[in-house]
């Protein structure tokens, strides 16, 4: 009888950890972010619609070189397009760390760089961003869908509030009247 209590007692206290994580009928595990980190830690990214879409190869109407330094700066760190445009980014680390180029509105930028200052070991893959190696060069093609300004930045610790970070200007398109792009306070501007 004694053993079958602590055999009873020590199965609870197993199943206590996996009893906190899902409460009122909602598993958090289930519902937390989902990107993999190289760590195996897990986040995703805000909806990108709101900055374009993933460009083709195809259709890029012009490249833009990037340089990302140890100086904690892009340059160009500003640049102007049109509405609907498909831009080739070149991005080349000149530094001895790595950095990242990654395009967003200001709020998923800092709410990325939050996750990466928990687990900077992050690795990426979405079409809006791309790490760099020491010394090597990626690419980000993207499509500018709507007008308005698209923040960039490196979101390796400390790179981002060193001031790592840039903006792309996007002017309508003669004859649009959509909404244009989610500003950087989260209101939207719009053409009367």
């Amino acid at each position: 009888m004694k053993k079958s209590f602590i055999a009873i007692a020590a199965a609870l206290v197993a199943l206590a950890p996996l009893a906190s994580q899902a409460h009122d009928g909602v598993d958090h595990a289930a519902s937390a972010p989902a990107a993999k980190a190289a760590d195996g830690h897990a986040h995703s990214h805000g909806d990108s619609d709101a900055i374009g879409v993933a460009g083709k190869a195809a259709k890029v109407t012009r490249t833009v070189n990037v340089d990302m330094t140890d100086n904690m700066r892009f340059t160009p760190s500003s640049l102007d397009v049109k509405q609907g445009e498909t831009v080739r980014f070149v991005v080349k680390n000149s530094g001895g760390v790595k950095h990242e180029f990654v395009l967003g509105t200001q709020a998923e930028l800092k709410e990325h760089y939050e996750l990466m200052k928990k687990f900077p070991e992050m690795e990426h893959s979405d079409p809006n961003q791309v790490t760099v190696a020491p010394g090597k060069t990626g690419e980000v093609i993207w499509q500018f869908t709507k007008a308005g300004k698209v923040d960039f930045a490196c979101l390796q610790p400390g790179h981002y509030d060193a001031g790592m970070k840039g903006a792309v200007t996007v002017a309508a398109a003669k004859g649009s009247t959509k909404p244009t792009a989610a500003k950087s306070d989260g209101h939207a501007d719009h053409k009367h």
